[in-house]
């Protein structure tokens, strides 16, 4: 990926992956070396509260409504719920605020444990308006793949419909 090509290979997922999972190890190494410090009524509040708003009244108007949608949309404002929600911008400035408010404290980790959970184990991004709520393929994705990965076989001397083609999920 790059400022003019914006999407990933498997490999540079892979990658972006890897780099959250290790603010996800680095977060849940503090959390779980001050147990004794953590208020778990915030910690769990703080960890759930993401997807009670940003996730879940998407997920059930999009299963509520999946057979009778057009193209599998839901309105966009459950798009911008789940993006505002699961933006590390706005859980940073959650935690700033909190901060200068009430002081630091450990349960703060929960916010950067679920997104760089989702991000890392689950491979959840921010979503865009022209895919569906739930993931899917695009099936303008698989035509840019299968020319993607004629155009890298070519590149490499390789017969494009050989075996040894990039490893698309």
């Amino acid at each position: 990926m790059d400022t003019k090509n914006l999407f990933m290979t498997p490999v540079t997922s892979w990658l972006v992956r890897a780099e959250y999972g290790l603010g996800l190890v680095v977060a849940l190494v503090l959390f779980f070396t001050h147990l004794g410090q953590v208020h778990w009524q915030t910690a769990l509040v703080l960890f759930v509260y993401i997807d009670l708003i940003g996730y879940l009244p998407g997920a059930v108007q999009y299963r509520r409504h999946k057979g009778r949608l057009h193209k599998g949309q839901i309105h966009k404002g459950y798009y911008v719920a789940y993006n505002v929600m699961h933006s590390l911008v706005t859980q940073g400035l959650l935690t700033i605020g909190w901060i200068w408010l009430w002081g630091f404290e450990w349960a703060l980790l929960a916010l950067p444990i679920h997104l760089f959970g989702d991000r890392a184990l689950f491979g959840n991004y921010l979503k865009p308006f022209g895919l569906r709520f739930e993931p899917e393929t695009h099936r303008a994705y698989r035509r840019f793949r299968s020319e993607f990965e004629a155009a890298s076989a070519t590149a490499a001397g390789r017969d494009p419909a050989s075996p040894g083609r990039l490893p698309w999920p």
